[in-house]
């Protein structure tokens, strides 16, 4: 009897996107999840393959230009910088938003409880719903209310979900770790930013966020060109902070098999560099089908 196969997406805003190249990489050796979680941006790719969407989300991901995810923000003061009502609505419209228990495959969603800080495993309601609780990354998407509680992302107690698949029935786990290169990333950038100046090539978002709060006082003028500013601090502790929980939670309930696609080159909302996110993702997987063959016991 061959194993129950559960796949753990994990959170890492856009480089998310690896999680297509992943699933890709699956489905053409022949490995087809009975169990998909995921957190966060997890959520979202594991819902629209799950409702059978994939294809549509990859051309749709792929054809993303900085001006499209820009326009994607509808900008909030209360709770987070972004509502993320504009990005739900686009979803909804354009993927399927089926009630989770009519799936044709099982499927749940992390998030956090805000006022307990305990992890919560969204496993009934519209997909739609359960994934805009899960990307509600703090101080970003502004949080949601839900059966009395404020949900917050999943990320912040659960990076990788390798124990809810376990808890759906998984008997082998393959899971996905978008954040196993993080450490430093936002320094190493802004040494790439000085390249790039340097060389006369289009910005990074992180430098032009960087010159945006410079122009509006928030951060000094010409600190562009300056030491880590706040903004690379926070950003860099937050990365530190994913990374330890991520390592903790692995080393406490470890998957069958870990995918670590290398990705500190992608920023937190460079959702326009989907095509090299998905090569990664593809890359990382097929670099494990060994393993994999092993743990199934199949020929893929």
């Amino acid at each position: 009897m061959k194993p129950k196969i559960g796949l753990a997406l994990g959170s890492g805003s856009a480089r998310g996107w690896a999680h297509i190249g992943v699933i890709r990489a699956l489905e053409q050796a022949g490995v087809q999840p009975h169990i998909v979680c995921g957190t966060s941006i997890g959520a979202l790719v594991g819902a629209v393959y799950v409702e059978g969407e994939l294809d549509s989300l990859e051309e749709w991901v792929t054809g993303l230009t900085w001006q499209t995810v820009v326009g994607f923000l509808d900008v909030s003061l209360v709770g987070g910088l972004i509502k993320g009502e504009r990005l739900v609505e686009f979803f909804r419209r354009n993927f399927a938003d089926a009630d989770i228990a009519d799936l044709p495959r099982a499927y749940s969603a992390v998030a956090t409880d805000l006022e307990s800080g305990n992890e919560v495993w969204l496993r009934e309601g519209r997909v739609m719903d359960a994934v805009r609780a899960s990307i509600a990354l703090p101080g970003l998407f502004t949080p949601v209310q839900r059966d009395g509680r404020i949900l917050v992302d999943g990320g912040l107690v659960n990076p990788v979900p390798v124990s809810l698949c376990r808890a759906m029935g998984a008997d082998v786990v393959i899971a996905v770790d978008l954040n196993a290169d993080l450490l430093g990333r936002h320094l190493r950038r802004l040494r790439a930013d000085a390249v790039r100046a340097a060389n006369g090539e289009p910005e990074s978002w992180l430098q032009r966020v960087r010159e945006s709060l410079a122009a509006l006082h928030f951060m000094p003028a010409g600190s562009t060109d300056a030491g880590p500013s706040m903004l690379e601090v926070v950003a860099s502790s937050i990365n530190i902070m994913q990374v330890r929980i991520t390592r903790s939670r692995l080393a406490g309930e470890p998957a069958d098999l870990l995918i670590t696609p290398q990705l500190a080159h992608i920023g937190l909302m460079e959702f326009h560099r989907a095509r090299e996110a998905v090569a990664a993702g593809r890359r990382a997987t097929e670099h494990v089908l060994p393993r994999l063959r092993e743990l199934t016991g199949s020929d893929i």
